[in-house]
């Protein structure tokens, strides 16, 4: 359980018991109210039956005694009338802050989310995707894990805005970062990068061609063609993409190191039109 999930439920447990307080105290001072108007009716009865004769003088105590408890009790009924009426200001207040405190919490949560994801696709965007890298490459160095980074570029998608108009570009970016999103392992992280580019970070794989797998499944995934409901008339369009394939520690144990080789990758992919290709020293032939 989280900090803040842990922090919600102290301030449930909290307004629990100040309200099952109210309750007991309500309560009770029912209960104090029908003793004061018992002894009430009691000493009323006990007076005029006694009226116009000298009770003896053991009757006359009594009565007295029970005049005092009366007004105690009465006094009790009031004080406690008192409390139930702060306690019921009390809680309601505190119903009012927990709302307040629950409405600024789910804005903070909104804004930390906006500064990590993507505004258009939703998707994490390039500091977050940093920041997780930067603790893969650490657990990789400390565990000898294999470390993937991948480059994903989208090929001509400027066609699709100049032809179709950057609305229907935006919904082609959205409904890919959604397919993406579906085939990304669980350890794993897909962010924007910025426009029609893509980085795919892959923490833990057992050989070079697990990475291969992964990135015919995002070319498969992406190539699917996207059907545009919302345009007059009704488009189908097909988008291709380029994956340039970075290991660590083969092509660098830093992140700068691992995107620049993915991303020299990847433009070798687009000049041989092969889908993929893993980074590599020296430009390879076609």
């Amino acid at each position: 359980m989280n900090t803040h999930t842990n922090r919600q439920t102290n301030k449930d447990d909290q307004g629990t018991q100040l309200t099952k307080a109210l309750d007991q105290t309500e309560r009770v001072k029912n209960i104090v109210e029908e003793c004061a108007e018992d002894l009430s009716s009691v000493n009323i009865a006990l007076t005029q039956e006694l009226a116009g004769s000298a009770p003896p003088p053991r009757v006359a105590v009594a009565i007295k005694k029970s005049g005092v408890v009366e007004a105690k009790v009465q006094d009790a009924s009031e004080r406690l009338a008192i409390v139930n009426e702060a306690l019921k200001v009390e809680v309601s207040e505190r119903r009012a802050l927990e709302e307040r405190l629950s409405t600024l919490t789910e804005q903070s949560d909104a804004d930390r989310h906006a500064s990590f994801h993507d505004p258009l696709t939703g998707l994490p965007n390039r500091a977050l995707f940093d920041d997780r890298l930067e603790h893969g490459l650490a657990q990789a160095k400390r565990h000898g894990w294999t470390l993937a980074v991948m480059f994903v570029d989208l090929d001509n998608f400027k066609s699709i805005n100049d032809v179709h108009g950057h609305a229907t570009g935006d919904t082609v970016l959205k409904i890919i970062s959604d397919r993406l999103r579906n085939v990304t392992r669980r350890d794993d992280t897909i962010c924007r990068h910025g426009g029609d580019e893509f980085l795919y970070l892959l923490v833990e794989i057992s050989e070079e061609k697990d990475a291969i797998m992964i990135a015919q499944k995002l070319i498969s995934a992406i190539q699917k063609p996207c059907v545009i409901e919302a345009h007059d008339p009704q488009v189908a369009l097909e988008v291709f993409a380029s994956v340039g394939i970075a290991f660590s520690p083969k092509h660098g144990d830093d992140a700068q190191s691992l995107i620049g080789h993915a991303d020299r990758a990847m433009y070798e992919a687009k000049r041989c039109k092969s889908g993929y290709s893993v980074a590599a020293i020296k430009p390879r032939a076609c």
